[in-house]
């Protein structure tokens, strides 16, 4: 169990997992060297036969060329099912993100299953996302206050941003359980890997397979390349086999 206290802002019960499965720093970094991050993990995750890309028409990413490389800690927001006047009167939000980023550790990725439209993420909770160490983070729905992320250079991909407030129209059920993203289910401590192109998660249980097949396809690359580079004739690289 954690020792950070919990912040209150979700249910004990609605925080699945308190420790996560955590992948050695040097995988993380392999990861992080690959030249075409998200097209070659998604490459790699064809030949195993798995699935987890998103591209970023679907997922677009707010500080451009940026790439990241973390492990998932997740939030689950549904509709609350209020009229947002009434929740405002009442004065208490039921959004609970805090418990995600409490719950991290620095370069953890704050993956969201959420609603588009209003806001799952302001700028105050990308500020304390920040503070925590949080790499980044992966929404599926909209986030506000797009400056406060740019200004800490904290990238957010996401379905698009909005002015409207989540606080009234939201509550967090869950914290590092399953969520859908996209279509994909992430589990907590599930890979995430991020650049222009999209978004791919790779199961936790596999990222050592898919990593061992993507480093073969990056080489491959590589060697196309500088044999293009080189000048080598067209039906030379036709008949080379580089992946």
């Amino acid at each position: 169990m954690t020792s950070k206290p919990l912040t209150g802002r979700v249910p004990p019960e609605a925080i699945r997992r308190t420790e996560l499965p955590r992948l050695p720093p040097d995988v993380l970094a392999r990861y992080a060297a690959l030249e075409d991050l998200t097209g070659t993990v998604s490459d790699a995750m064809d030949n195993l036969g798995l699935s987890g890309a998103i591209p970023a028409s679907v997922l677009a990413p707010t500080l451009g060329a940026r790439r990241m490389v973390g492990q998932a800690v997740t939030v689950r927001n549904v509709e609350r099912g209020v009229n947002p006047s009434v929740a405002a009167a009442s004065g208490k939000g039921m959004m609970g993100e805090h418990e995600a980023y409490n719950q991290a550790l620095p370069g953890d990725v704050v993956v969201i299953e959420g609603l588009s439209g209003v806001s799952n993420m302001g700028g105050q909770s990308a500020a304390v996302a920040h503070r925590a160490g949080c790499a980044g983070a992966v929404i599926d729905g909209s986030f506000r206050d797009p400056d406060s992320s740019r200004e800490r250079g904290f990238p957010i991909w996401s379905r698009g941003v909005t002015p409207i407030t989540g606080k009234w129209r939201l509550q967090t059920i869950e914290i590092n359980g399953r969520v859908r993203i996209a279509g994909v289910a992430v589990d907590a401590g599930d890979l995430v890997l991020a650049d222009e192109a999209g978004v791919v998660f790779v199961p936790y249980a596999h990222a050592t397979a898919v990593l061992a097949q993507a480093e073969k396809i990056d080489a491959g690359d590589n060697r196309q390349k500088a044999d293009i580079a080189a000048g080598i004739d067209l039906a030379t690289l036709a008949a080379t086999k580089y992946k």
